[in-house]
């Protein structure tokens, strides 16, 4: 499974940016698909993550209430819709999916990623 994230740029501070991955392949819906970034010199971690069928998400702190993942599994394709982005979201973004339904926040428990898409926030 071959995953292609995009939608990342350069914003200022308080701006909003739709990240979508599109991940080809007729069983998406049985996967469970997450968000992980990472920023220059610092590991990567988890951002947010969804169920198979949509039903369960599951976010980091630091983007409650700010990030909102989704997916269309009619479209094959998850998003991640990035609002009030801050400096400290600079990081590269990856979309990465995992042969069960059931989230995880565990980049290990992930089977397939994304080449990743560079988010830049200046303030």
């Amino acid at each position: 499974v071959q995953l292609q994230a995009s939608g990342g740029g350069l914003v200022q501070a308080g701006a909003s940016l739709r990240l979508s991955c599109a991940a080809p392949g007729r069983r998406f819906s049985s996967y469970a698909m997450g968000w992980f970034r990472q920023a220059p010199g610092k590991e990567r971690e988890f951002v947010s993550a969804i169920s198979g069928s949509g039903g369960s998400t599951y976010y980091a702190d630091f983007v409650k209430g700010r990030f909102t993942i989704s997916r269309d599994n009619a479209k094959n394709a998850l998003y991640l819709q990035m609002n009030s982005l801050r400096p400290e979201d600079t990081a590269v973004y990856y979309c990465a999916s995992r042969v069960w339904a059931q989230i995880s926040e565990d980049p290990e428990a992930y089977d397939y990623w994304g080449q990743g898409t560079q988010v830049t926030v200046s303030s």
